[in-house]
């Protein structure tokens, strides 16, 4: 038997004793182990350092006319 024929049309197991998890709980399982932590905090932070930045090419441009 090669590539699993023995089980693979077997109908789906469904708990009789668990209720199955929103898709919100299965990720909160996994939150701790995201190898992206801090990620968004980072974006946010480098977004804010960079909306209001000076062009002082510009500025100098402007100066010299």
């Amino acid at each position: 038997m090669e590539n699993y024929e023995d089980i693979i049309n077997l109908p789906h197991h469904v708990s009789e004793k668990h209720t199955r998890l929103s898709i919100e709980q299965r990720a909160a399982q996994f939150a701790p182990f995201a190898a992206l932590t801090g990620y968004e905090e980072r974006v946010k932070e480098t977004a804010r350092l960079t909306e209001n930045r000076i062009d002082i090419r510009r500025r100098r441009k402007d100066y010299h006319k």
